[in-house]
């Protein structure tokens, strides 16, 4: 158990508790039925929906600031070696969202996008959290403005996934990654920047977690109201009628609260930016979503803080599928294929929670990571050894 203890002492366990309850909500969305037997939206989707994946993406932001520095971001030699191994993680993550887009589970993969933002996210790592702060704040606007703009000018759709035929039209890939797809970059670089802005403060500290996930609460509930409030002008509900004929805007609302796959209508009108809808990636969807992550994120790692130090390896070891969750989303994608166990039915959710539960505890316990992480995290680890050794503070 001390072994154990020393080991986990440097993690930060609220982080990957977070990281563990983005995955079952992802994986809640993918195979229990989002409506019940009358129609309306389970709680589940409900809470998870659009907001799983928001953490996922807020949670890799604060990875990022975590690899480079925590509150002193690297500089020089080994900024560039730090980005270089992200580069080189990046394209393994996409290369592996694209083999998984072909399995043709229905499932919209998300990992090709996270290694485009990855990329994306290479600039700003040297960046510290007060200059996040505001970049990410101002992408939540600006963000989804570039995106009204230039989605008009590209090609549609193809995929819910990107899949390996469509590097024959790389433009086209690009687009979609970019602006058009399920989970586009563009705007979705709102949540990386806050993320990393999040992971450059110090989260032992209990009075900033508290500010944290306060803040959290105050930004998604005034986000939510706002938009309410917008959404239900005269001038704002006739624009977003047009596409539900014979709905008032209340009938309008609740269905786009299935879902709206990753971007209002492309002809749809400014208004439409002004929508709270899952996958929507409109600002008052960013600064929702972002919200409840940064509550997510504070709520967990104030619990793991109060904890004594016995109670928290306990939870660090039964949520230890936060720790590898590349490799646990990559297999529970595989488990939804025909030919791999279990049934693609709702009632086998629970299944695929004891399997990636069990894995992620008992990989924890021996101590090593998940066989994913550390295959994309070779070339960075072989970086780091050509990095310069940092001489003490005080010699001697």
């Amino acid at each position: 158990m001390s072994a154990l203890t020393d080991r986990l002492s440097t993690r930060l366990v609220g982080v990957d508790v977070a990281r563990c309850l983005a995955l079952l909500g992802m994986m809640a969305t993918h195979v229990l039925d989002p409506v019940d037997a009358t129609g309306e939206l389970t709680r589940v989707q409900a809470a998870a929906g659009g907001r799983s994946a928001a953490l996922f993406a807020v949670l890799a932001g604060v990875s990022l600031a975590l690899m480079t520095g925590r509150q002193n971001p690297v500089r020089g030699r080994v900024l560039a070696s730090r980005s270089a191994g992200l580069a080189v993680r990046a394209v393994l993550i996409a290369a592996l969202g694209l083999v998984l887009g072909s399995l043709g589970t229905g499932i919209a993969i998300i990992l090709t996008y996270y290694g485009v933002l990855f990329l994306i996210a290479i600039p700003f790592l040297g960046l510290r959290a007060r200059w996040l702060w505001l970049l990410g704040v101002v992408w939540i606007v600006l963000g989804p403005l570039l995106s009204q703009v230039v989605r008009p000018m590209l090609p549609p759709r193809q995929f819910d996934s990107p899949e390996p035929s469509q590097l024959l039209e790389p433009g086209r890939l690009l687009a979609e990654l970019l602006f058009t797809g399920y989970y586009p970059a563009v705007p979705w670089l709102a949540y990386l920047l806050i993320g990393m802005a999040v992971g450059r403060i110090d989260l032992r500290n209990r009075n900033l977690v508290t500010m944290l996930w306060t803040a959290g609460v105050i930004i998604s509930v005034s986000a939510t109201w706002l938009s309410g409030r917008l959404t239900r002008l005269p001038s704002v509900a006739e624009v977003l009628l047009r596409d539900f004929p014979g709905m008032d805007i209340d009938g309008a609302l609740t269905s786009m609260s299935h879902g709206l796959y990753g971007q209002t209508p492309v002809d749809g009108g400014w208004q439409w930016l002004l929508v709270v809808a899952p996958h929507s990636s409109t600002p008052f969807d960013l600064a929702q979503t972002i919200g409840s992550s940064m509550f997510v994120i504070g709520a967990c790692q104030m619990i793991a803080l109060r904890l004594p130090s016995r109670w928290r390896v306990g939870m660090a070891v039964l949520f230890g599928a936060g720790t590898m969750t590349l490799t646990l989303y990559t297999l529970h994608v595989v488990m939804r294929t025909d030919a791999v166990w279990p049934a693609e039915t709702p009632d086998t959710y629970v299944l695929h929670v004891l399997v990636v539960l069990a894995i992620g505890a008992l990989v924890t316990a021996w101590g090593r990571p998940g066989p994913l992480e550390w295959l994309v995290g070779r070339p960075a680890a072989w970086l780091r050894r050509t990095e310069p050794r940092r001489e003490p503070r005080y010699p001697g």
